[in-house]
């Protein structure tokens, strides 16, 4: 296709949101892609080619999702989840020339995606590309990661303050727990800073494509998960306290909690202490300089000390 036909190109948004009447809702954090060359760096980013399996959120009215459905070519899938009714019409007129695409009308949040991947006979890794809302990126990446689903990689748009966090590094300003979970499952490498003209309307901040590539294995071993998100969301939950105080005072972890193993910890300053005396971590620390594998290791020292 020529490049001046691609709905990405200004007058041609324009005339598509004309034509429908189409009213953009603040709620639903709706801003289009109005720039090829960002587009392009998408598709690059992301590795997208022949063949390959495309899953996109929130695709508006179809700028990303036509580049996605050229790129993969009639011989890859590339569904399509928007959550707003008004936009189904419009994503059906546009992509009408793509056989190879399935606009599903729901909210991705909603979706039960290992059962969806088995339904679609999805039999290869996934790749996530979207430009996310930004008041729903971090659930929607959660999700995607937490549900054990085959994903390649998840290249998203997303707030600029927001791609920092999730690359960031022990000790810095933008270092906390959306950090370390998207470590803990995935490589970030920011692909492109993109700047607010860029998109229609107009976001009042920058953006960034990120690209998160699913790792085959977590970096650390945790004997409990669970246990060591709940110790992270606590840590920086009250990031200026010691990690001792911050934990103690964390309504999720305060009292005895049960563990993966149906084993009881009881959670006090006393274990805390205790644990990062085992652990080789100063007990006066904060959590927000705590790396991945220390705070690996400290779930593990906890939840050997659970029922003695």
């Amino acid at each position: 296709m020529e490049r001046d036909q691609f709905i990405a190109v200004p007058k041609n948004t324009i005339a598509v949101l004309q034509k429908h009447g189409f009213q953009f809702k603040k709620q639903l954090g709706q801003n289009f892609l109005i720039d090829m060359h960002v587009l392009d760096k998408i598709i690059r980013a992301a590795d997208i080619g022949p063949g390959d399996i495309c899953l996109e959120i929130g695709p508006g009215i179809g700028s990303l999702t036509q580049a996605l459905c050229e790129a993969t070519a009639d011989d890859g899938r590339v569904y399509a989840v928007e959550i707003d009714d008004r936009l189904i019409p419009i994503l059906e007129e546009n992509l009408a020339a793509y056989p190879h695409v399935h606009i599903i009308h729901t909210d991705f949040m909603k979706i039960d995606l290992p059962a969806f991947f088995e339904e679609e006979k999805i039999d290869r890794p996934v790749k996530v590309v979207a430009n996310l809302p930004y008041y729903i990126t971090t659930p929607i990446i959660m999700a995607l990661f937490e549900s054990s689903v085959p994903l390649a990689s998840v290249t998203v748009m997303v707030q600029e303050e927001v791609a920092r966090r999730m690359q960031a590094k022990p000790g810095t300003k933008d270092y906390g727990a959306l950090s370390l979970a998207v470590q803990y499952y995935a490589e970030p490498y920011i692909a492109a800073h993109v700047p607010p003209n860029c998109f229609m309307p107009r976001p009042n901040v920058g953006s960034a494509v990120i690209r998160l590539t699913r790792r085959p294995e977590p970096p650390v071993e945790v004997e409990d998960e669970k246990l060591m998100f709940k110790l992270i969301r606590a840590a920086f939950g009250q990031r200026r306290k010691t990690l001792v105080n911050a934990v103690t005072g964390s309504p999720e972890l305060g009292g005895t909690i049960r563990l993966a193993d149906g084993k009881d910890l009881k959670v006090s300053k006393e274990t805390i202490a205790q644990a990062l005396e085992e652990a080789g971590i100063s007990q006066t620390i904060r959590g927000e300089a705590l790396s991945l594998q220390q705070f690996a290791e400290l779930t593990n020292v906890l939840a050997k000390q659970a029922d003695h």
